[in-house]
């Protein structure tokens, strides 16, 4: 088992994200909330783009310090529709701020990561798949949270978005049985100590 998922390459950016990133499950709550954003920004374009602008990202969203953010107003969204660094969606930049909001409402009530991680009960699935086909883009766990989110306030956050998000942190370990990593990050799924 010395593979890697099929998706991760050419180019080094992309294999590295999968090598250290792509499934490990995270646990901090803005980690959580940035990871959501930029997968929000995706919708309609490949993770590359993002990965490739991500560090244009955190400068312009001020870290991704959702208690910044939920403060922006119009002046912001202007600043950012004119930052070459970033994609530029109105749409997209005004609910970074409106789910900013939501997000402090969560981490408020109860944490927005033990909000999220609720759903798997603290450990991330184990998918076990050995192709990717086997794997799909939504699930009924990710159209509740979807809909839980967006009755929370967010937007951009749609079942594929969310199952996206899911593997992305860790909450599912979808990477394939054949690959490196399955049992890297199998090894990580256990309920943090809080």
């Amino acid at each position: 088992m010395n593979g890697r998922c099929g998706w991760a390459g050419p180019e080094q950016i992309y294999i590295d994200y999968h090598d250290t990133e792509w499934g490990v499950p995270e646990y901090d709550s803005r980690a959580l909330w940035e990871k959501l954003i930029l997968d929000g920004f995706q919708a309609g374009l490949s993770w590359i783009t993002i990965l490739k602008k991500r560090e244009n990202f955190r400068a312009a969203f001020d870290g991704f310090d959702p208690n910044v953010i939920a403060t922006w107003g119009e002046d912001d969204v202007t600043r950012l529709l004119g930052d070459a660094g970033i994609i530029r969606h109105r749409g997209k930049i005004e609910a970074t701020i409106t789910n900013a909001r939501a997000w402090c409402e969560i981490e408020a009530q109860q944490g927005f990561d033990t909000f999220l991680w609720n759903y798997v009960d603290g450990q991330p699935l184990q998918t076990r798949a050995a192709n990717r086909s086997d794997i799909p883009t939504k699930s009924p766990l990710t159209e509740q949270m979807s809909k839980d989110l967006k009755k929370a306030g967010f937007k951009f956050c749609g079942p594929t978005i969310i199952y996206a998000f899911m593997e992305a942190t860790g909450l599912f370990n979808n990477h394939l049985t054949t690959c490196f990593r399955y049992e890297e990050c199998a090894a990580l799924a256990r309920k943090p100590s809080r």
